[in-house]
């Protein structure tokens, strides 16, 4: 099945200018064309469109990516590459967890301290 830029914008909520800069990056080498040069999307793009989505959610910058995309054009030989690449990101992702549960906590900290306080000046009326 193939999907028109407008469709595969309405299924990743990705704005059409941002397909085309992925297009244009690399990210997506893939993309077919119909003869009259119209974008025509597979489910293979839309699979690679989640994964770009996931990783540079999780903080991975463009050019991290490309380098990703690229290793995987390359086939096979790069499985290990890319791996390492994926591994090294996991890692940073973890710390950037970690790092928001301190967070997390203080805001939740704080939460209850302000609650308890405003609790005990109603009282106090």
């Amino acid at each position: 099945m193939s999907y028109s830029i407008k469709q595969v914008s309405e299924k990743t909520k990705l704005p059409p200018h941002v397909l085309r800069y992925y297009e244009n990056e690399g990210l997506l080498p893939s993309v077919a064309r119909t003869k009259s040069g119209i974008r025509s999307y597979s489910e293979n793009d839309l699979e690679w469109l989640s994964l770009i989505c996931c990783l540079k959610n999780t903080g991975m910058s463009i050019k991290q990516i490309k380098n990703f995309v690229e290793l995987s054009v390359e086939g096979d030989t790069t499985l290990q590459q890319r791996c390492e690449l994926l591994r090294e990101h996991k890692k940073n992702v973890e710390a950037q967890i970690l790092e928001m549960q301190k967070h997390l906590q203080k805001v939740t900290h704080k939460i209850e301290y302000f609650s308890k306080k405003s609790l005990t000046q109603g009282l106090g009326d």
